[in-house]
């Protein structure tokens, strides 16, 4: 096999990995934040702690990828968001 195959094959093995355990890890903390926001409302499945967890997770997401983009942008690769040229 040519070893530009087995490193696409390899490459492939790797995203296909990191996207499974990244799951699992949401998963579970998808869980621990369900588990928190319930006791701090001491109400199973209230509406007022359903939208907490729904604005914690989106700002959680909106953080992540403010910050993995400014990575990308510090190594030299391709952020995601590009903020607007500053005058």
């Amino acid at each position: 096999m040519p070893k530009k195959y087995a490193q696409m094959i390899l490459q492939s093995l790797i995203t296909l990995a990191s996207a499974s355990l990244g799951l699992v890890a949401a998963l579970a903390w998808n869980d621990a934040i369900k588990a928190t926001i319930k006791k701090i409302f001491e109400a199973d499945d209230s509406l007022a702690g359903l939208y907490t967890y729904a604005i914690l997770a989106t700002l959680v997401a909106v953080i992540v990828v403010l910050v993995l983009s400014r990575v990308a942008a510090r190594v030299g690769g391709e952020a995601a968001i590009s903020r607007e040229a500053e005058g």
